[in-house]
């Protein structure tokens, strides 16, 4: 069974986490198809994303300690790019890497009964990408949230602007995909512009995205046909025959 599961509504793409029985923690699987599924829908004619979850206890516990994640690979604008808009759609608990999934989309609909929690702090860890949540919700709040694990609920997320829109419990995801129709009355190419803009200009990466990035770029490197051709023709004494790859 797929533990990310894509549904297409019109021109509208609905991704879900799968994990019902496991309060769909983010484990090593769910974060590559969850980035799978995001790169196909970029490459693919649909025009919004709606970012969901099974249920409605939990939009995410957070990583799986069992099948500990690079949560990287499901990060917008980190484990994958788009210009076209996407919306989170969440309820329950949105913990961990979770915040850190939903801050890094372009609008969210919450459902009364979301609480957003970030326990690392008390569990002596941290990947350090939440540290971007400062430019995203106000400053103090967010050390708060950060540093002393303070839980912030659906109604005073919406308070400081972290959500668009407050919805009674169960209607998160239809909310958020009537959300993504409005949208579609929009001009593609005007609501990519506005995006890259933000994303590239206004809120840079933090330093963690940027390490991200890096490895990413470090590592298409090592895997590239060049670098392979470059170490054999090294080894023969001849001229490598590069080709970009």
């Amino acid at each position: 069974m797929s533990v990310v599961a894509v549904e297409q509504s019109g021109q509208v793409t609905i991704i879900r986490i799968n994990r019902l029985e496991r309060l769909n923690a983010i484990s090593s699987g769910v974060a590559k198809e969850l980035q799978a599924a995001f790169q196909e829908f970029d490459r693919s004619d649909q025009r919004v994303a709606v970012l969901s979850a099974a249920g409605e206890r939990a939009f995410t516990a957070g990583a799986d300690v069992t099948d500990l994640p690079e949560l990287w690979r499901c990060i917008p604008n980190v484990g994958f790019k788009t210009d076209k808009p996407i919306i989170a759609a969440v309820s329950g608990w949105c913990v961990g890497g979770g915040i850190v999934m939903v801050m890094m989309c372009d609008l969210m609909v919450a459902a009364e009964s979301t609480q957003f929690y970030y326990p690392e702090a008390k569990l002596g860890l941290t990947g350090g990408m939440i540290s971007s949540l400062v430019t995203r919700m106000p400053h103090k709040l967010a050390m708060e949230v950060m540093l002393l694990g303070s839980k912030v609920s659906a109604r005073r997320a919406y308070e400081v602007g972290f959500v668009n829109r407050v919805v009674p419990n169960g209607t998160h995801e239809s909310e958020a995909v009537a959300m993504a129709r409005e949208l579609l009355d929009s001009a593609p190419l005007v609501l990519a512009t506005l995006k890259h803009f933000v994303n590239e200009v206004i809120l840079p990466p933090g330093p963690v995205e940027r390490m991200a990035l890096t490895s990413q770029a470090i590592a298409r490197v090592r895997g590239s046909a060049d670098m392979a051709e470059g170490i054999a023709a090294h080894k023969e004494k001849r001229k490598p025959r590069f080709t970009g790859r």
